[in-house]
């Protein structure tokens, strides 16, 4: 059995977005609650080895929450993960903390970068600030998003925009067609193109709801799959289903953010979560390795 993703949950269930179709909100908690856990650094270790025993290449640190609210914790996982050279390290994020500069400051990057992390995946649901407002914080103004970007670059970062087609937003090929050419104009160097989805059995019946009413008709998948399909040339296909396509020098990433297929030769993820559980489904509390 081969590991795709080694999996890292960091911090706790903060977050300062409200995203009201949150994946995280669906899915069980198992174990990580309001505050920051105590991790189980002897089964992090057992988990990084077995992930690279595995053949697996990538490991990436997201949360319950989001991660960069804890930028310490951030920085120990990547210290522990050192002796086991993982040659991609990847974070996901929703960029705030990071465009802020609180609490993300310039020397926590500096020293990420200096700890091998190589790519910064940045949540979003569109091009335009306005509407990544409406979903991430109504409360507030949207972050400069070029200007995240440019930052992360110049700390040597690769980007990716990791995005959620919602209905209303990023929902058929011309306006996927705009995020292409938003992610061209500013050198991202990947875009994952995800239609939003809910597990089988949600832990929120509000975010289900919400999740439900504003996915995408499949009509509207097949025009996008369609366009991308007839624009783009497949340079890598996944082990979960998801295909990567060049467009016009462009990475795109067609996904899906929860698959389980219990009869596959590769495992798409395994999961370490701070109390020392290692899981390979987010959504199957029972889905436990140790």
């Amino acid at each position: 059995m081969r590991i795709r993703t080694f999996s890292i949950v960091a911090g706790s269930l903060a977050c300062n977005a409200r995203c009201p179709g949150c994946i995280a909100g669906m899915t069980p908690e198992n174990g990580v609650g309001t505050k920051l856990p105590t991790v189980n650094w002897r089964n992090f270790e057992k988990a990084c080895q077995l992930a690279r025993d595995s053949g697996c290449s990538t490991a990436m640190i997201t949360s319950k929450g989001e991660p960069t609210l804890f930028p310490d914790q951030v920085t120990e996982f990547l210290k522990a993960m050192q002796p086991h050279k993982f040659p991609i390290i990847e974070m996901q994020t929703n960029g705030i903390p990071v465009a802020d500069g609180k609490p993300v400051s310039e020397q926590h990057l500096d020293e990420w970068y200096k700890l091998g992390l190589t790519t910064i995946a940045v949540s979003v649901v569109h091009y335009e600030a306005a509407k990544n407002k409406a979903i991430y914080v109504p409360y507030r103004e949207y972050i400069d998003l070029p200007a995240l970007v440019k930052k992360l670059h110049d700390k040597g970062f690769s980007v990716r925009l990791t995005t959620i087609l919602v209905k209303g937003y990023i929902d058929s090929a011309a306006e996927l067609e705009k995020l292409i050419e938003f992610a061209r104009t500013h050198k991202i160097e990947q875009v994952t193109a995800t239609p939003i989805t809910k597990p089988d059995k949600s832990e929120s019946k509000s975010i289900l709801d919400w999740t439900t009413i504003n996915a995408l008709t499949p009509e509207q998948f097949i025009d996008i799959k369609g366009w991308v399909e007839k624009n783009g040339s497949p340079v890598l296909d996944l082990a979960h289903g998801a295909r990567v396509f060049d467009i016009n020098g462009q990475n795109l990433c067609l996904s899906n953010c929860i698959t389980v297929d219990p009869g596959a030769e590769e495992m798409r993820s395994i999961i370490f979560f701070p109390d020392g559980r290692v899981r390979y489904a987010w959504q199957f509390p029972g889905a436990v390795l140790f």
